[in-house]
Order: structure tokens, then sequence, then C-alpha cells
């Protein structure tokens, strides 16, 4: 068995102070095969989720979620690729997100947006309801369509796992390196600009 080791703590190195539950969110590989999600915590993801912001109050965002041991859990995995397969299975949700690109009034405009806006709130919410909570665009997308008889004007674009962090010590080599090593960004100068492109504004 290998050696259980410390969940790492990922909070963010910034430059200002950030709101707790920004600086705490990152996204674990590594989760606990034996932690649940209650009905409560789900719906606070999704009504999250829901209340997101969206061009026009269209809210492009629809999920479709399982949980570990149903068949909609089994059926978003079955559509990951073989790298997210491998540690997926210790998530305690997994939701897959798509977009509703149009409605009775036409074309939604900035769809992809939307559901982006709607998956950070639900993600921030993980947070905040003491789970973890990884988005992916590792699966296959044609086989999501015909796995859950997605309508044509329905794009899905990401799969989230959601759980609680487990032991990294479980994880391949490369994935427990990543795991356990900092987390970076870019510096503030290099993605915030003033006057003109390239000017830090910072």
């Amino acid at each position: 068995m290998a050696e259980a080791q410390r969940i790492p703590d990922k909070h963010a190195d910034s430059s200002v102070e950030l709101a707790p539950l920004i600086a705490a969110r990152w996204s674990p590989r590594a989760l606990d095969p034996a932690a649940e999600v209650t009905d409560s915590q789900l719906r606070a993801l999704l009504e999250a989720a829901r209340w997101a912001p969206s061009y026009g109050n269209t809210q492009p965002a629809r999920y479709l979620l399982g949980r570990r041991g149903e068949d909609t859990f089994d059926r978003i995995h079955g559509v990951l690729n073989s790298g997210n397969k491998v540690w997926t299975a210790g998530a305690a949700v997994l939701l897959l997100g798509a977009v509703l690109r149009r409605n009775a009034k036409g074309e939604i405009p900035y769809a992809e947006y939307g559901l982006g806006l709607a998956s950070e709130n639900l993600v921030l919410q993980a947070v905040a309801e003491g789970l973890v909570a990884h988005q992916m665009s590792g699966f296959d997308p044609e086989a999501a369509r015909t796995a859950f008889d997605l309508p044509a004007e329905v794009t899905p674009l990401v799969v989230i796992a959601v759980g609680k962090p487990g032991d990294p010590s479980y994880l391949d080599e490369r994935r427990r390196e990543r795991e356990l090593a900092p987390r970076t960004r870019l510096p503030l100068g290099e993605i915030a600009y003033t006057e003109r492109w390239g000017r830090a504004a910072f």
C-alpha cells in the first residue's frame, strides 16, 4: 500500500489578499472515493450556477448530473478520455455541462461564456461547501450527445468532478507530482495592460 501523503495546501500566492473562496479554489485529481455530496450541497452548487449572470438573462447553462454508483455517473464517466477515467472514479458526483444555443427568441449570444460563468459559480460554491471541483474538457462530445440523447441545439462542453480531497499517493507518479506542486500563474503585469497592449497596469 502506498504511504499516505498530506493533502496539499493550494491557497493562491497572490499579490494582494483575495476573497477566501477564490484563494482556496483549485482543481485536485486526488479525490476521496468514500466521500459523498449531500442533496443540500448539490442543490447549493446548482443554485449558484443558476444565479450566474448571462447575456440578456438567457441562462444557456445546462447540467446533467450523477452520483457515484448511479447510471448517469457511469455514462458520464464512460465518455471521458482514458486519462480522466483513471482518477474520476473517486468523484462523488460527475456533471456534464452543456450550452443551450437556441431558445424561443432564436440564437443565444455568448452561450459558452454563460456556461463558463455558471460553472465558475458552481465550483466556488463547492469550496464554500467544503468540497472540491475539477473541470475538464477531456471527453468525447459526440459520445456524450449519444449517451444522453441531447437535442441538436444543445452542445456539451465540460465535465466537472465534485467530491472531497483524497490521498495523492494513490495517483500515478505524473499526476501525483502535479497534485503536490505549487500552483502558479502568470504575473499580473502579463495579463492586465493599460494605455497600450503589453504595458503593465500593475
